[in-house]
Parts: structure tokens; sequence; C-alpha cells
């Protein structure tokens, strides 16, 4: 069974920055394409980044030049280092690998206005 857990999140002030990490264990790492995913309160959890098993990226207009997706296959571990936080930024933050169900517990962000 395929095990997520996300980390990094926090507090941080409007025009900081953030790592959130997620550690994809029990998974071929290396062939799995990852996204990460956020849900405001009273919204719907919405795609912001993915990055396939090559390395090709995608973002979300909302975040892209601000966030930035990346992987440690030896790790099992994908990142997504967020610059220029903005208050809309606030999250529930998930990761998910493409193609399953399945989600963590999900690391919160709260950005300071």
């Amino acid at each position: 069974q395929v095990h997520l857990v996300e980390s990094g999140g926090g507090l941080v002030q409007a025009g900081g920055s953030l790592r959130l990490s997620c550690v994809a264990s029990r998974t071929p790492f290396s062939i799995i394409s990852m996204e990460w995913y956020r849900q405001a309160p009273g919204k719907q959890r919405e795609l912001v980044a993915t990055i396939s098993s090559t390395g090709s990226t995608d973002y979300a207009e909302s975040v892209k030049g601000r966030f930035t997706i990346s992987r440690d296959n030896a790790k099992k571990t994908v990142y997504l280092q967020m610059d220029s936080l903005k208050h809309e930024d606030t999250a529930v933050y998930y990761c998910k690998i493409r193609g399953l169900t399945g989600w963590g517990q999900g690391t919160q962000v709260t950005v300071s206005s």
C-alpha cells in the first residue's frame, strides 16, 4: 500500500518562502509522476504542480514563477519550493501519485498578510 507523508508546512509572512517535502514510500518512485495539490478553506482541491518521471514540470497559472517542483528519486521524495508566498496560497497541501487515488495527511501552509 502506498504511503505518502507530507511535511514542511507552517506559518510564514507574505513574501516569504517554504519548502514542502513528500516521501512516497512503497512505490517504484523513479518511474511515477508526482503531483502537489492544495485545498483552501471552503474551496475544492486544486492541482498546483506536476513532475513526470523524466523531470518535466507543469504548474497552475496562479503559482507559475513562484513555485518549483522537484524530485529526488534516491530518497523517494518530491519537493515543492514556494517563494513569494501570498495570502491566497494559504491551504492544506497534499502530494499524490498521478493516476492513483489515495492521499497523505497533508501539511498546512498559512501565509499572513
